[in-house]
């Protein structure tokens, strides 16, 4: 299933059962079937209908979201070997923690609200019929050291724009990690129907700007003191670039 395709259940039921998975992240289908109280049979040939239609997976009784997302890629630097790879429900704290370790040195606010988000939801990739959220991963040794996250609302009006966060563990920059996932969100906005992405960044985060701009994103506008930071008024710096 594509993020640009409208949700189409044709029953009830299998509408009330994607909506748990899809809240959840991920869900044991026996539970579904309990919480739901859907009749066995009738739950069993639902889950069937919505994997025949790209809907669900389900791997061992474990139902998830069936999102298009593309296949893991392999990077050897001279320094480190990387995967750049959509991101899995079992990502999470490890998103989190990345988001958060980076977030600390005080001038990725979005990136922070985030993070804070999977957090309190519990669940990583979104794809319902108010919004949907995306993620892909970079990972050394199986362990998440940078992300890039894509998010946008289902309105009309904004149906063709998209929400981006990046950031890489200060120990593994240099490495060009960065550059490949805004090469890879990127890659995957325009192949899903979004024609511009967007972030706003403190005007402090000086590295981020320089970053954006050297992957040609231009500002758009300038907020003034739209910041209050450790006691000081910061300038909102809104970045985009077309695609």
């Amino acid at each position: 299933m594509e993020f640009s395709e409208k949700l189409e259940f044709g029953h009830e039921d299998r509408k009330q059962i994607y909506e748990y998975v899809e809240r959840h992240g991920t869900a044991n289908a026996d539970e579904v079937q309990g919480t739901l109280r859907i009749d066995p049979s009738g739950f069993r040939h639902h889950v069937a209908i919505l994997r025949r239609d790209g809907y669900l997976t389900e791997d061992d009784g474990v139902l998830s979201v069936a999102l298009e997302t593309g296949a893991e890629e392999e990077y050897d630097t001279e320094d480190v070997a990387f995967v750049i790879r959509p991101a899995r429900q079992e990502d999470l704290s490890g998103i989190v923690g990345a988001i958060r370790q980076v977030a600390e040195e005080g001038s990725y606010i979005v990136a922070e609200s985030v993070a804070d988000e999977i957090d309190h939801q519990d669940a990583l990739l979104r794809h319902n019929e108010l919004e949907s959220r995306m993620f892909f991963v970079a990972t050394v040794d199986d362990e998440v050291v940078g992300w890039v996250h894509l998010h946008a609302p289902e309105l009309d009006k904004l149906s063709h724009t998209a929400e981006l966060t990046v950031g890489v563990l200060e120990e593994y920059r240099g490495n060009g990690i960065g550059s490949h996932l805004l090469e890879r969100g990127l890659e995957w906005a325009g192949s899903n129907g979004y024609e511009k992405v967007y972030q706003s960044a403190p005007s402090t985060n000086q590295n981020a700007i320089a970053f954006l701009e050297a992957h040609d994103w231009e500002t758009e506008a300038v907020r003034e003191d739209h910041y209050k930071m450790n006691g000081d008024y910061v300038d909102e710096v809104m970045m985009a670039v077309k695609l």
